[in-house]
């Protein structure tokens, strides 16, 4: 991606029809200035997903999902983003240029790409191989078979035969010394030591043994959501363990973010707007047999929040199906900690617990797939979840019971972003403990840990009354008063850190922003300065915008999302959800902006202030300082209630 020039995707999408894009996939019909259609990430019978040829850009809201003509490209047919580009490209009759980079760094990418495709080439051979052998061994076939999978399940999914032979895939590598084959994980070595080299160590060590990772096992190649081979499971046929050998971690393959069936699983999972996550590769393969195509696998790992990102891509409804016992409940937990800040008003997540004497491939296969997806019908949401655990096995009846419930909730509550759902939460929470509500947020808040602003922050001496007034600015986010140029993106914030209010007007801020970027242009030096200052994304955001705004004077949507993915800020900007409010005109939006703003200047004079009387304001300087503050407070304090 990094080598695919900025200015070029912002003259591609300058160029793209995203009308025509979407409308080759989805049939669009106008309404007003925008089209509608039916969402294809999820299934609905009313249109809710708009596409704006003035923005350049989608959004569903109905399932959140949302984007540019090359995001829309990247989610509905999981291509990576330079093959979008590309596509995109070659339509609109454009020359896909080479970034200017030192000849070092273009030969370093061209060689990492090469190496990454020989990887890919042997493990597509190490695939045919197993399935050949698959195709040769009764055994297999019968196990298969005893396990109620059809051939073609086993075709659609690829499955194969590991012989037992030390060495067996010698037979399609004459070059079994080869490092590729370390370094795609399909064979083990090991030193003279008798330690295991890791893929990552494999190139030019020196191995007195080696042999094959997976023997007389059934294999389960997995695929990335491009649909390409990154690595294998392997699974004992008979009695024997480990019962599941998974690759190790290779520069393909990296088990906390993929997960088994999503190549074949995208086009069901956006049909049912739900994915369903079970723990096996035969639960995956059984289930989509018997017609709920729907369901992924983690890979021998807990599921990871990677794992909830990339769920929550293709749909707004994760299910997570658990055993009913005691290590299935404790797998649950873990699942929902992964869950909880990827949450918001428009997802959710449910646990489906089985009957102990069932797994999700026993089930489907002895009652059916109705009644198993009555079973996900009956999932319990994630709110029910968390409410449960956090009062497991406490006397809630007791003050030393509830005291350690809200402990157990505090850091649960805590990770979950600021939503209705979040307030729903700690509604039903309070009722259980028998806690007032606001009592209970008391009880939960988290340490804001606040420090002073140092000395010239902004709104700081005689100045501060005058941090009302709006900059001016040349419609691109420089300064024109007095004829300075474009300010440059600065490398550090030029005051301390603001730790995030309660209430995070903040985040409002930036949300709004990064939706009506031409805004920027309202805010106050003072705002500006705290704004850029701001702890964590919403600082990285405002000074990556400043800068943005510095080179594009009116940018798309479309155009400051894909800037966004270049500068890997996308996750940090959709966590705020600005594309909500696209649709919203940027006039209707400014008093919110402002009230936001002016309540973060507020928040940060009442703690400067707090700084100054605790030194004794022994000085002029912190005496007149202190005063402009209390000016500008009063200023502030008049015109919120107005907004």
């Amino acid at each position: 991606m990094s080598l695919i020039p900025q200015d070029f995707i912002q003259e591609l999408l300058g160029r793209v029809d995203i009308v025509e894009v979407v409308g080759r996939s989805v049939q669009l019909k106008k309404a007003g200035t925008n089209y509608k259609g039916l969402c294809p990430f999820h299934s609905e019978k009313s249109a809710s997903f708009t596409v704006s040829p003035s923005k350049q850009f989608y959004h569903c809201f109905g399932c959140g999902a949302h984007g540019s003509a090359i995001g829309f490209l990247m989610e509905h047919t999981g291509m990576s983003f330079p093959d979008a580009v590309r596509e995109l490209a070659r339509d609109a009759g454009m020359e896909l240029p080479q970034q200017e980079a030192d000849e070092g760094e273009q030969r370093r990418a061209a060689e990492q790409r090469s190496h990454k495709a020989r990887l890919r080439e042997v493990l597509q051979q190490a695939e045919a191989f197993y399935r050949e052998r698959l195709r040769a061994s009764t055994r297999a076939i019968d196990y298969l078979k005893g396990r109620g999978l059809s051939g073609r399940s086993a075709a659609r999914y690829g499955l194969g035969y590991a012989p037992d032979d030390w060495q067996g895939l010698a037979k399609v590598f004459p070059n079994y010394e080869a490092d590729l084959l370390l370094q795609s994980g399909l064979v083990v070595a090991r030193d003279a030591q008798g330690q295991t080299l890791e893929p990552a160590q494999a190139a030019g060590a020196t191995a007195t043994r080696r042999y094959d990772r997976l023997r007389d096992r059934i294999t389960f190649p997995i695929r990335n959501a491009q649909g390409e081979i990154i690595g294998f499971g392997g699974r004992v046929l008979d009695r024997g363990e480990p019962k599941y050998i998974n690759s190790p971690e290779t520069e393909l393959f990296h088990k906390g973010e993929e997960l088994y069936g999503l190549f074949e699983a995208r086009q069901a999972i956006q049909r049912h707007g739900q994915v369903l996550v079970v723990e096996g590769y035969l639960d995956v393969i059984a289930l989509a047999q018997h017609g709920v195509e729907h369901a992924v696998a983690t890979l021998g790992t807990a599921c990871t929040p990677d794992h909830v990102r990339k769920l929550f891509r293709y749909c707004a409804q994760i299910v997570f199906s658990f055993d009913g016992d005691a290590a299935g409940r404790r797998a649950a937990a873990r699942a929902m900690q992964s869950a909880l800040p990827a949450l918001s008003d428009e997802r959710s997540v449910k646990f489906l617990f089985l009957p102990a004497e069932h797994d999700p491939d026993s089930f489907v296969r002895e009652l059916g797939a109705d009644a198993f997806e009555r079973e996900i019908a009956r999932a319990r949401p994630l709110s029910v979840f968390l409410l449960d655990h956090v009062g497991e096995g406490l006397a809630l009846d007791t003050a030393e019971g509830r005291a350690q419930a809200i402990a157990r909730a505090r850091e649960l509550l805590g990770a979950i972003p600021e939503s209705a759902l979040k307030g729903q939460i700690l509604h039903e929470l309070a009722q259980r403990l028998r806690t007032p509500a606001d009592e209970l947020r008391a009880a939960l808040a988290l340490p804001t840990g606040r420090r002073a602003a140092a000395p010239g922050a902004p709104g700081a001496a005689a100045g501060a009354g005058s941090g009302s007034s709006a900059r001016g600015t040349d419609g691109g986010g420089s300064r024109s008063a007095g004829g300075a140029g474009p300010r440059s993106r600065p490398a550090e914030p030029r005051m301390q850190r603001l730790s995030r209010p309660r209430v995070d007007h903040a985040h409002t801020a930036m949300r709004i922003l990064l939706a009506h970027p031409a805004l920027w242009r309202d805010i106050s030096t003072a705002q500006h300065d705290l704004l850029v200052a701001h702890a964590g994304a919403v600082g990285e955001l405002a000074r990556w915008l400043e800068s943005y705004l510095d080179e594009h004077a009116e940018p798309t949507p479309s155009s400051v999302w894909e800037a966004l993915r270049a500068e890997n800020l996308l996750e940090a900007a959709e966590a705020l959800e600005p594309a909500e409010l696209l649709e919203r005109d940027a006039a209707e939006l400014r008093p919110d902006l402002r009230g936001a703003l002016e309540s973060i200047e507020m928040a940060w004079i009442k703690q400067r202030q707090q700084t100054l009387a605790a030194e004794g304001l022994a000085d002029a300087a912190s005496r007149l300082e202190y005063q402009g503050l209390s000016l500008r407070l009063r200023e502030l304090m008049r015109s919120l209630p107005r907004l």
